[in-house]
C-alpha cells in the first residue's frame, strides 16, 4: 500500500486564509494527501499569502529562500504558493524563485489537485483567474471528523469599496456572496462534527447580500437568524464589516438574536474627516460616533474593537489628534494599529510618504492609548459572571482556555472541565491580554 503524501500549509494574514488552508488541505485531501505539522517532512509546501502587511511580498520571496534547502534535499518536494501574494505577483512569483512549482490565487483554490498533478508531470501551472464558478460547490466534501469548538465560514469575499489604502478590491475581487442555502449546510454540518460557534467570515462581511431558500435576497442579520435556529450551535459571530453597510437589521439584531455574540469589530482606520476623504472611506468620523451610538443602544454591553491607520499620506498633527478624540469616544476593548505602508498598485501608493520618526511616534501614542482601553475594560470585568467556550488546556494543572462572550481569553481553573463545554463563570483576575476565572 502506497504510502499517503504529507502536505504542509504555512498560513499568512486574516481568519480568511486560516480558512481557506482548510479548505486547500480538504481539496489535495481528496487526492492522497494528509497534513503534517512539519516543513521537512513534506511532500508538497503551501504557502497561503496575505498581500496586506508591509513588505508582504518581499517576506513570501525570503521564506522561499528558507525553503530552497529542502527543495535541494528533495527533488520530488513540490512548492506552491497560494493567496493574495499569488494573485498580485502571478508569473513574477515563477520568475523570480525557481523553487516554486505553482501559483494559485485565492479563487481557484478549487482547482488545485489538477495544478498538483500538472506540478508532478513536470509543467509549472499558474492559475490567477477570477473564475465564475463558485469555488466552494467544486471542492470535496470535508471527511467527517470531529472538530474543534469552534470555525470559521466565509459568507462572502471581495470588496467593492476601494479605499485608497488596500489591495483587496485586485487581490480578491469584486464583491460576491454565496447562496444562504450552502452556508447553512455547512454550518449544520460543522454543528455535526462538534463546533458550538462560528465565525462568518468576509473582507466586506456585513455587506452579504446572498440569494436565500425562498428565492430573496437576503441580508447578514437574516442569514444569521437563520443559523441562530440550528440546535447545537450556541454562538454566531462575524468580522471584517464596513461601516457603511451597518443596516438596521443588523444593528437590531445584536439586541434580538441571543447567540449573536455581543462583540464587534467595525474598523473606521482615522478620526480625521480630511483623512477619511483622501483614504476614500465614504464616511465621516461623525457617522461613525452616531452608528456606535445606535450598536451601543441596541445592545448595551457591545465590545468594541477596531482598525487604524496611523501617518496616512497628508496626516498632519491635527488629523492624528482627531482620530486620538475618536478613539477617547468610543472607548475600545482592542484594537489592530498599524502604520501605513504603500501598497503597489492603490491610489495612495502613489502620494508621498511621511518620515519613519513621525509613524513610531504616532503609532506608540495610539498604541499606548488603546492599551489602557483595553486593560481598562478587562479590569471592569472583576467580579462579573460570564459565559466562557471552553477550546483547550490550558498550561496548569485543571486550566482550560477559552473565550468569553466578549472575545476575551479566559483560563478557568476547576475540576470536570473539557474542551466544547460553554459555562458559566466569575471573573477573577485580569492580565494584559486575558481573564482568570472560576466556574459558577
Amino acid at each position: 500500500m502506497t504510502a499517503p503524501r504529507k502536505l504542509f500549509i504555512k498560513t499568512y494574514g486574516c481568519q480568511m486564509n486560516v480558512y481557506d488552508s482548510e479548505r486547500m488541505a480538504e481539496a489535495l485531501g481528496a487526492s492522497g494527501y494528509v497534513t503534517t505539522e512539519r516543513a521537512d517532512d513534506a511532500d508538497m509546501i503551501l504557502l497561503n499569502t496575505c498581500h496586506i502587511r508591509e513588505k508582504a511580498a518581499e517576506k513570501v520571496y525570503s521564506e522561499l529562500g528558507r525553503l530552497r534547502p529542502l527543495k535541494e534535499a528533495n527533488p520530488d518536494l513540490k512548492i506552491g504558493v497560494a493567496g493574495c501574494v499569488a494573485q498580485a505577483e502571478g508569473e513574477e512569483i515563477m520568475r523570480r524563485a525557481p523553487v516554486v512549482d505553482l501559483v494559485v490565487g485565492p479563487q481557484t483554490y478549487h482547482r488545485l489537485p489538477e495544478l498538483e498533478a500538472a506540478a508532478r508531470a513536470g509543467a509549472r501551472p499558474v492559475d490567477t483567474e477570477f473564475p465564475e464558478e463558485d469555488k466552494f460547490e467544486h471542492l470535496p466534501r470535508a471527511p467527517r471528523a470531529t472538530r474543534g469548538a469552534t470555525a470559521f465560514l466565509t459568507v462572502q469575499e471581495g470588496c467593492d469599496k476601494f479605499c485608497a489604502f488596500c489591495v483587496v478590491p485586485y487581490t480578491r475581487g469584486a464583491e460576491v456572496s454565496r447562496p444562504a442555502e450552502r452556508l447553512l449546510r455547512e454550518a449544520r454540518d460543522l454543528v455535526d462534527r462538534g463546533v458550538r460557534e462560528i465565525t462568518l467570515l468576509g473582507q466586506n462581511v456585513n455587506g452579504y447580500h446572498g440569494e436565500g431558500p425562498d428565492g430573496r435576497i437576503w441580508s447578514l442579520a437574516r442569514l444569521i437568524e437563520a443559523l441562530a435556529e440550528i440546535d447545537g450551535l450556541w454562538r454566531i459571530r462575524y468580522t471584517t464589516s464596513h461601516p457603511n453597510d451597518m443596516t438596521d437589521d443588523l444593528i437590531a439584531a445584536h439586541g434580538a438574536i441571543d447567540k449573536l455574540m455581543p462583540y464587534l469589530h467595525l474598523p473606521v482606520q482615522s478620526g480625521s474627516d480630511r483623512i477619511l476623504k483622501a483614504m476614500n472611506r465614504k464616511h465621516t468620523a461623525e457617522a461613525y460616533l452616531r452608528l456606535i451610538e445606535r450598536l451601543r443602544a441596541a445592545r448595551p454591553d457591545l465590545a468594541l474593537s477596531g482598525d487604524f491607520i496611523v501617518g496616512f499620506p497628508g496626516e498632519d498633527d491635527a488629523d492624528f489628534e482627531a482620530t486620538l478624540t475618536l478613539v477617547r469616544a468610543v472607548g475600545y476593548h482592542s484594537a489592530f494599529t498599524f502604520k501605513y505602508s504603500a501598497r503597489p498598485g492603490t491610489p495612495a501608493a502613489e502620494r508621498p510618504v511621511l518620515p519613519d520618526a513621525i509613524l513610531d511616534e504616532r503609532l506608540y501614542r495610539l498604541q499606548a492609548l488603546i492599551t489602557r482601553q483595553q486593560r481598562a475594560a478587562q479590569e471592569a470585568m472583576i467580579g462579573r459572571e460570564v459565559g466562557v467556550l471552553l477550546e483547550k488546556p490550558g498550561r496548569l494543572p485543571g486550566q482550560m482556555v477559552g473565550k468569553s462572550d466578549h472575545l476575551h481569553a479566559v483560563h478557568v481553573t476547576g475540576e470536570g472541565l473539557q474542551p466544547g463545554m460553554l459555562i458559566r463563570a466569575r471573573i477573577t483576575a485580569s492580565a494584559p491580554n486575558s481573564l482568570a476565572a472560576v466556574p459558577l
